[in-house]
Order: C-alpha cells, then structure tokens, then sequence
C-alpha cells in the first residue's frame, strides 16, 4: 500500500515536472528566445555577445521549469494534503524517491550550468596573439579618450596609425564634446584600459558586458568582433564621482573601408568630427549628447 502510494506520488510529480518542462520548451520556441524577447536582453553587436544572451534565455528558461514544478508541488500540497479532519495523517519518517530527486535534480542543473558558463566565458575572454585593430582606453574624470595603438592593413601587416606630428591619432572626449569611437564591422578588435584617477567601467549595453578601468599599472584587456553596423551609446558603468552619468561615449561601427579612410583623413590632421563629415557620417554623437549641450556649441566642439 505505502509502495503504491509512493508510485502514484512520483507519478503526479513526473508529471508536473514534464508540464513544466512543455511550457518551459513553448515560451522558448524554435530560435530559443525570441518569442519571449530574451528576457530582458538586447540581442547584441558581436558574436561574444549572441554567445551570453544564449546563455542568458538557456538560464532563464531553466529557472523557469523549475520555478513552476517548485509551484507546482506547492499547489499540490496544499490541495492534496489539506486538513479533512481531526485524525492524524500517517506518518512517513523518509521517502527515497524523493530525497533522490530533490539531492540529485539540483546537482545536475547546478553542473550544466556551470559547464555552459565556463565554456561562454572562455570564448568572451578569449584574446588572439594578432587583432585587426588595438585600441587603447583611458578614462579620467569624466570623459573618455580612445588612442589607435595598431591597426592591421589589407596586407596583413600592423601599422601605427599617427597624426602628422607623429602623435598617436586619438580622440579626447570634453564637456561639451562626447567622444566618438570609431571602429570597423567583422574586425578582431582589442581594446586595453586603464585609468587616469578613480576606478570608471567601460560600458556598450548592445556588447552585454563591461569592463572595469582600474587605475594604476592595471590594463583590463578584451577583445570583440563587431558585426552590426550603427551608432552604439557608451557608458560608465562604475560610480566614479559627482558626473559620473554624464562620462558617455559613442561607438561607432562602420564598412573597413570607411574605417580606413576615416584613418587616412585622421592622418591628414582632421578632427573626429571633421573625418566623420567628410565620409558623409554623422559628425556628432547621435546617441547621447554632452553636460550642459547647446546647439551652438557645436562649433565649438574640439575632439581631436
């Protein structure tokens, strides 16, 4: 009789678990995400980026079967097992099936998604010896400045992009001018940071993840590969002191061969905006606008 009654448990049980499981497989659906609009996540910009949104919809999904057969349980219980009368329910001191399902169903989520984790993680942080473009970060209250180390041309061979007084060609963001990053689609792109004072995050919301800048002698280094073209508002994501919501860049990803020849007007002495006007490109952030904008400000505007 108890054996029979343990049967029927499981039963139901397996049941609640497989009905969790087909809705948990419906809200998925084929592209595993879309139909539930990732749950909060933007698609992304690069491949490291589609990588932890799967991830993201895969753990999302998991936790959701296993919120509704914890819910399902729950609800059984409470109908099955509510009080008729004053008799004593029978007592059951344990009950393998279930101290085996609820010790090893946890254990083997647990090591999936740990597994999933560490392989995505790997492939995020993962750095090649030669990137197609080397871009150095450097942060400082509040603003951004982005410096072109190395650049891969069409014979593969890398290059040190300079100005005409052989200074590195960077862009320096200001108050009243927000930095424009520009950067080629389908390339290797590595950026290295550090910072000038205080502890700042580089942060591209369409790239799913950040990076902290830390100061001193500490180089924070990834590496993306873009491949969405468009204007992509960047952000501090560390607070960093009394403007900190306003330390914001933009990244701008365009064709390689706008990219270098943006380079080669950069080369002939021409400012961000001036480079960007001349290749038919918004000349401004179109993302985010500088502390205390002003139309005629514009003018005004450095950004080397």
């Amino acid at each position: 009789m108890v054996a029979r009654e343990s049967g029927s448990r499981l039963a139901r049980l397996t049941g609640l678990g497989a009905v969790g499981a087909g809705l948990g497989l419906t809200l998925s659906g084929c592209s595993f995400g879309d139909s539930v609009h990732g749950f909060g996540w933007p698609k992304g910009i690069s491949p490291q980026a589609h990588q932890m949104y799967d991830l993201w919809i895969a753990s999302s999904v998991a936790a959701l079967v296993v919120g509704v057969f914890v819910w399902g349980l729950i609800f059984w219980c409470i109908i099955r097992y509510r009080k008729r009368s004053e008799e004593l329910p029978p007592q059951t001191r344990y009950n393998m099936p279930m101290e085996f399902l609820y010790t090893v169903a946890p254990f083997l989520i647990i090591a999936v998604l740990f597994y999933h984790t560490a392989v995505v993680q790997t492939a995020v942080n993962k750095k090649t010896a030669n990137p197609d473009v080397s871009v150095e970060v450097i942060a400082f209250k509040w603003n951004w400045k982005f410096r072109y180390v190395q650049v891969r041309d069409a014979a593969g061979q890398q290059t040190k992009p300079a100005l005409p007084d052989d200074q590195p060609i960077t862009t320096v963001g200001a108050s009243d001018y927000v930095p424009v990053l520009v950067v080629p689609v389908g390339k290797r792109i590595r950026f290295s940071e550090h910072s000038e004072d205080v502890v700042h995050s580089f942060w591209v919301p369409q790239l799913l993840f950040k990076r902290d800048v830390f100061p001193g002698s500490i180089t924070n280094e990834f590496e993306v590969t873009i491949v969405q073209e468009g204007a992509f508002v960047g952000r501090c994501a560390e607070l960093c002191g009394a403007y900190h919501s306003m330390m914001n860049f933009e990244l701008r990803a365009v064709t390689p061969e706008q990219f270098d020849q943006y380079l080669k007007l950069r080369e002939q002495g021409k400012s961000t905006p001036e480079a960007l006007a001349a290749l038919g490109l918004p000349d401004y952030a179109t993302t985010t606008k500088p502390f205390g904008y002003e139309p005629e400000q514009r003018a005004a505007a450095g950004g080397s």
